[in-house]
């Protein structure tokens, strides 16, 4: 007997969620897996071990995302990006077996992360070609990102704890089977066009160019969108600060409780999971709650509750007040980010959305990397303490700043005689 596959939305979600599993498992034992690739010790080794990944992915996702458009094909470079990747992964803890240095492991991982968001961004990209309306298929996608970035903490660290290459191990296993799933799911780019998914959806006209840029955004593109309508600097801006503090949580906040509490990795694990399990779960909901209140309250005042959590984890006395706070950063980061991405939406016609939301992803994707950067050198530099009273104090000062803006923008956006294109 047969059994059906589930739709093409659900696998597609799994390949996105499997993606954001491999990414994560690695880091909460992150510390132990660079000693044990004979990286020098310490924060910053760490630093560089994870931009190198996603540098990758901010010059590469444009890169899939043009030669899917021309080939007219998505599936066999999603499949391609995803065997790649696992195929790094599988070579990884070969390198210092073979004599190469920590600078060999820093290109391997940007050539792993040039295929993994062939993998990732592509598969958004053909949950953009399903039918059914973008906000159910970006839906999925979202959910995927948040469930796979909370298990692959958990089962990392566990994994860690057994063996430092454990996760890489797990990490590629998991890539080969989103490449498998992947390779079930049909093309529909030659197929279904852009008019076809707004016929469905019933919204306006939407520019096929824009539908592509929102899965591989690219740098350009960002800059002249927003020189055509500088208002969404203000989403923009919150988006690049947001992101940074998820970035700056996934390397400075592994090292801070083993450092400082004396986690193991299953431990990390589990308070990173603390951080982006409600921040995933409860994105639909409070993202509801912001169509129902407004943007300001969500956005400036969620903002500021988010970076006062921040700084509240730096400063915890203790491991279980520091871990029951990570939950509280997880749901004030649930309660800013879709109010902050439905601002964009706001402030665009119909057929400006997929560009404006593409340059929203090129500054989140600039911020996570800033997250690295900064948060791993100022905890090099100047300690863990200052590093989250730097970063929170960012969050609140973005809201502070950006206060009168984004009054302004949610009274435009929300009256009835303002067109969105006006604003």
């Amino acid at each position: 007997m047969r059994w059906p596959l589930p739709r093409p939305r659900v696998r597609l979600a799994a390949v996105v969620w499997a993606v954001l599993v491999s990414q994560v498992l690695l880091y909460p034992g992150l510390d132990g897996l660079i000693a044990a690739l004979g990286a020098p010790g310490g924060i910053r080794a760490g630093m560089w071990f994870l931009v190198a990944e996603v540098a990758a992915f901010v010059v590469f996702a444009v890169v899939w995302g043009a030669a899917s458009d021309s080939l007219a094909r998505r599936t066999p470079l999603v499949v391609v990006g995803a065997v790649g990747g696992a195929a790094t992964y599988l070579l990884l803890p070969q390198l210092p077996v073979l004599g190469v240095g920590f600078g060999g492991v820093l290109l391997l991982r940007a050539v792993g992360g040039a295929f993994t968001i062939g993998a990732f961004s592509l598969s958004i990209t053909m949950l953009m070609d399903l039918g059914g309306g973008n906000g159910r298929n970006m839906g999925a996608a979202g959910i995927a990102i948040g469930l796979g970035a909370a298990l692959g903490s958990v089962v990392g660290g566990q994994l860690a704890a057994v063996d430092p290459f454990a996760p890489v191990y797990a990490g590629a296993v998991v890539l080969v089977v989103a490449g498998g799933v992947a390779a079930t799911v049909g093309d529909r780019v030659a197929e279904t066009g852009v008019g076809d998914r707004v016929a469905e959806s019933g919204v306006g006209t939407v520019d096929s160019d824009a539908d592509a840029d929102l899965a591989a955004p690219d740098l350009g593109v960002a800059l002249a969108t927003l020189r055509a309508r500088p208002s969404l600097a203000v989403p923009y801006a919150f988006g690049f600060i947001d992101r940074l503090t998820a970035g700056f949580f996934s390397l400075v906040g592994v090292f801070y409780f083993g450092d400082v509490f004396g986690l193991d990795a299953a431990g990390v694990g589990v308070a990173l999971a603390l951080f982006f399990l409600p921040f995933a779960l409860l994105q639909y909901p409070l993202g509801s709650l912001s169509d129902r209140i407004g943007r300001f309250i969500p956005v400036v005042v969620g903002s500021v509750g988010y970076g006062v959590a921040i700084i509240a984890v730096g400063v915890a006395p203790t491991v279980e007040v520091a871990m029951a706070l990570m939950v509280l950063v997880g749901v004030a980061g649930a309660f800013v980010a879709p109010a902050t991405m439905a601002l964009v939406s706001d402030l665009c016609a119909p057929a400006e959305r997929g560009v404006a939301m593409g340059g929203f992803n090129v500054f989140g994707s600039l911020g996570f990397l800033a997250g690295f950067l900064l948060g791993g050198s100022v905890a090099d530099a100047a300690g863990y303490l200052t590093a989250f009273l730097v970063v929170g104090g960012l969050e609140i000062g973005i809201a502070v700043v950006a206060l009168p803006a984004v009054r302004r923008l949610t009274r435009e956006s929300s009256s009835p005689t303002q067109s969105p294109s006006k604003v």
